[in-house]
């Protein structure tokens, strides 16, 4: 990518991004059977629904177990405001199979949910060999977009459902990436975003575990992200992440937030 371009992609970025950053500074699942189950009828491929409806966590029990600062060790934890809710109604997609695929990436409750807590969950940055955004600004070039860009923010939004609601979602959630895997196109708050491919990443934890990369595309520039569902009973928890530098064009790459994960699933236990 060209310096020019890094440095235009810098500054759209900065908008969204340099209040994330800013706060950060401051401080297995198989492919399944038809319609996301195995032949024995259970959500996926790797556990099954529970015999029992799922009494859900209370609104005070989610929050509790929602992550803290200092479960993810080198993150920095924060709750997310009210700048990040997008209501249900807020989300558009031009092929209906695919919303839930769009809710879990903006963090929208599924039908039945009776409460939810979101985080916000940021790298923080090392503080050796990195060049400040002031440096990138000033055309240092691809090198120090990578470089003062290279933080990965996981947005987690935890759904405690009723009953078989927590299943069904997830189930929801794996069809539609089975059914959505082509591409798509979400619009929020009169923005879309071209959702060009979702392919399954390998994850484990929880009851059931789904992950996948999803990468969009915007004037000829291709970025991915990923996207986790974890369920443990009626509780479902749903990670979406990006990095930056990923994001500008770049040949940097990052996996999935599986620490954020792990430490998820723990505080559920």
């Amino acid at each position: 990518m060209r310096a020019t371009a890094v440095r235009r992609t810098a500054l759209a970025a900065s908008a969204a991004a340099l209040a994330l950053l800013a706060t950060a500074c401051s401080g297995s699942s198989d492919a399944d059977g038809k319609d996301g189950k195995d032949e024995k009828g259970t959500a996926n491929g790797n556990s099954s629904a529970p015999k029992a409806p799922a009494e859900a966590l209370t609104a005070a029990e989610l929050e509790k177990a929602a992550l803290a600062q200092g479960d993810v060790e080198g993150t920095k934890v924060t709750k997310a405001g009210p700048a990040d809710e997008v209501p249900a109604g807020g989300v558009k997609v031009d092929k209906e199979a695919c919303l839930p695929v769009a809710h879990a990436m903006y963090g929208v409750a599924q039908k039945g949910a009776v409460a939810t807590t979101k985080r916000k969950v940021i790298d923080e940055p090392k503080a050796e060999g990195k060049k400040s955004l002031e440096d990138v600004a000033k055309g240092d070039g691809a090198d120090a977009f990578k470089d003062a860009f290279n933080l990965t923010s996981t947005f987690v939004a935890l759904h405690s459902y009723e009953g078989t609601a927590g299943p069904d979602a997830f189930a929801a959630l794996k069809k539609a990436a089975a059914d959505c895997a082509g591409g798509f196109t979400a619009t929020v708050a009169g923005t879309p975003t071209k959702v060009v491919s979702m392919t399954e990443e390998k994850i484990t934890g929880g009851e059931e575990a789904a992950a996948w990369t999803v990468t969009s595309e915007d004037d000829g520039t291709t970025m991915p992200v990923k996207l986790v569902a974890l369920r443990k009973g009626g509780s479902v928890a749903t990670f979406f992440a990006f990095n930056l530098a990923a994001a500008g064009g770049g040949d940097v790459k990052f996996g999935l937030p599986t620490a954020v994960v792990a430490a998820q699933d723990k505080k559920l236990a």
